[in-house]
Parts: structure tokens; sequence; C-alpha cells
């Protein structure tokens, strides 16, 4: 007999659980915990095979039923509801939806070729998702990506509008690598026509230098971030390597930090020597840690680091109402490395110490370390900087050439 809603609802939980058939396949299974879910039993090719539906009564009798009827044609066509529903699940069904897809895209493709997923993953959940998650890849229209695309782009942010479109570029390149597509219908937008990124020749004078350290001690911002904008600029290193940070990486006896593989851009361990400057700043973010194993944990968090945004944010409002050009954290590095080879510093050791890889034959022929040079120059600058937040001036000459 047909089931019915009352019917359901007077059903009781036993020591073990059992089963209660509704019509063509459609079985309510009860636990003994209380709870009931939905599957639908079927044969195919002389074998009994079974897929689950979803939970009662998020899933009504009335929904459960069409759903079981859309697996019944499904059946009919000689198609397994089972192996559709675990293909969906990895993103690979014919009729898997863009955030079915995401998800096979982001494990296969993107975690394989960067270690930090964090922005593309924000693009792809707060821009994709929410305009075409729920359409299958497969009906994707040139015109449903422009409407995401130039969303962003009516919002004054023609570089996230070009960043969503290189996400949306690379799952459909996988779609059709997948055979879910034959097109991909972000070719029709060329990035030039969305955003046409401008090489950064940013890099502060020695007058900004001191004007930013003071806006930024002076300012009302978190004093983790005032220490950690000084310490990017003192040892060189990305944000994100300072926002993983951890203190069983950092050896105050031997002045070291030692970033790890998985931190690294280059996906290689680096050492940053640290100037006696660096170790103070980072005595203080000791205690300012709250016992936590992050070198920076976030705001009301022990466990999770600071969002890579929260740090921009803060520059940002730094510099409210100063009357120095716009820069970015990253340009930090970009003065520092400017100033250091102004000086003198030969071009080896400097790239070393942001950590580049040395590209061309030279990268290949020269493995060097220059640890000695780096710990001096590194030193040097920090003493620069010093100097110029004491004094208010500071007379760069050219410093000797190591080799």
């Amino acid at each position: 007999m047909p089931l019915t809603d009352t019917a359901i609802r007077a059903l009781k939980p036993k020591a073990t659980r059992y089963s209660k058939s509704d019509d063509r396949g459609l079985v309510l299974e009860v636990f003994p915990t209380g709870g009931m879910l939905w599957h639908y039993r079927y044969r195919l090719n002389g074998k009994q095979e079974r897929v689950t539906l979803g939970r009662y009564p998020a899933l009504s009798l009335k929904l459960a039923r069409a759903e079981r009827d859309k697996r019944e044609t499904l059946v009919a066509q000689g198609q397994s509801p089972a192996v559709q529903k675990r293909l969906a699940k990895q993103g690979a069904a014919p009729a898997a939806t863009v955030a079915e897809f995401g998800e096979r895209f982001f494990r296969d493709v993107v975690a394989k070729d960067r270690r930090d997923l964090t922005i593309p993953r924000r693009y792809f959940d707060k821009s994709i998702v929410p305009a075409i998650g729920t359409k299958a890849v497969r009906d994707v229209t040139t015109e449903d990506v422009r409407a995401i695309i130039w969303k962003k782009k009516d919002e004054g942010f023609d570089a996230a509008a070009g960043n969503i479109r290189s996400v949306l570029k690379r799952l459909f390149d996988y779609a059709q690598t997948a055979g879910l597509v034959a097109t991909n219908p972000v070719l029709s937008l060329p990035m030039r026509h969305v955003h046409k990124a401008k090489a950064r020749e940013r890099a502060l004078s020695t007058d900004e230098i001191r004007a930013f350290l003071k806006a930024a001690f002076e300012s009302n911002i978190r004093r983790q971030f005032k220490i950690g904008l000084h310490l990017i600029l003192l040892t060189m290193v990305r944000k994100s390597e300072l926002l993983l940070a951890r203190w069983e990486h950092v050896d105050f006896e031997q002045a070291e930090w030692h970033i790890p593989a998985e931190h690294s851009k280059t996906g290689k361990p680096h050492i940053v020597f640290l100037p006696r400057q660096a170790i103070a700043l980072f005595k203080e973010l000791r205690s300012l840690a709250g016992g936590s194993e992050l070198v920076m944990p976030g705001r009301g968090s022990l466990t999770k680091p600071f969002a890579h945004n929260a740090i921009n944010t803060a520059l940002k409002t730094a510099l409210q109402g100063q009357d120095i050009p716009a820069f970015t954290i990253h340009d930090l590095r970009r003065t520092a490395s400017t100033l250091m080879h102004e000086n003198g510093w030969p071009s080896d050791v400097v790239e070393k110490a942001l950590n580049h890889t040395i590209g061309g034959v030279r990268g290949v022929c020269n493995r060097a370390e220059y640890a000695p040079q780096r710990r001096e120059m590194l030193q040097f600058w920090a003493d620069t900087i010093e100097q110029l937040m004491t004094t208010g001036q500071v007379v760069f000459g050219r410093f000797k050439q190591v080799a």
C-alpha cells in the first residue's frame, strides 16, 4: 500500500532499522535514531540497484515521488541512477552542474598547480556559483559568463573581472577535456577586452618609507598589522608567508625564520636571516599571539590566521589622509629590492633574499644560497630603515659589492 504523510508521521523507531515501501521502488528507511531516508530501488540489466534520494522531512513524500520518477526515466533509457549520482559527485556526469564540476576542477586542476586556493576559490564561490552554480556545465552560454564578468566590471573592479574570467576559462577548458562541452564559452570574451594588466613599477622613496611607517604606527589599525607591515618591509617576504608563519619556524637563537615549502611561492623551503630589529618585532608579536602556534593569529581565533585581505585593508586605513601615492604591500618588496640594487648589492643576493627563482642558464648553474651576504644585507637594510625612522634622513652610499 502506498505511503501517506499521516502514515509516515506515525512511524516509530525500532531497535534495528527497517523500511516501508511506497510504490514503484520508492522506499523509506527508518533508523533507530528516528531519522528517515528515502531510497529508490530498481533493476537494470538483470541487477538490483539502489540510489539514495534524500532525508525526510526535508524531502517530502511528494518530492520523493518526483525524484523517483526522474530516476525511473533514466532506468527506462538504460542508464543507472546510482552511477549517474556517483559521477555527479565527482563532477563527471554529463548533466553535472557548474557547482559539482567546480569541485572536480579545484581538486584535479587548481590544487595541483598552486598551494593557496583562497583567491580562485573566493571568485568561484562568491561570483560564479551564485550566478550559474545550479546550471549544467553543458548548458552554460557565452551570455552567462559575460553577465558574471561584466557585473564585476560595472562595479569598477576590472582586475577582479579579469581574475573571474581566468577561473571560468580554465574551468571550461577542463570541461572540454572531460567531454562535457564542445567549445569553451569564455573564448568569445578576450582578456584584452576585460582587463589589461599593467606591469607595476611602484617603489617608495626614502621620504615615502618614513611617512608610511609613521602613518602606520600612529594609525588605529591593530598592533599586529603595524608590526606585520614593518616586518614585510624589513625581511622582504610575501604577505602570505608572514600570515602563515608559525612559531616553530622562528629560531630566535640563530636569528632565522624558516619558511617551509608549502608556504613558499616557489615550492621550496626558504630561510630569512633576521636582523636584530626584526627579532624585536617577532618578540612583540609573540607576546600578542596569546599562546597561539601562529605568529599572527586572526581576530577571535588562535588557530586561524588573518585573511589575506585583512592586512591590505589595514594598509589602506593607515594611509588615509596621507600625501603618499597609492601602493600595495607587494610594492614594499619592490622598494627593498630597488634600494638594495641601487646600493650595490649583487642581483643574485637580492633575488635569493626575495625568494625568487633565478631563470635561464644562470639560474640552472648557480645553486649558491649566499647566506652570509644575505644576512649582512638584511641587517644593513634594517639599520637603514631604523636610521630613517629615528633621524628622518639617511645618506645612501654605494655599499661594497660582495661576491
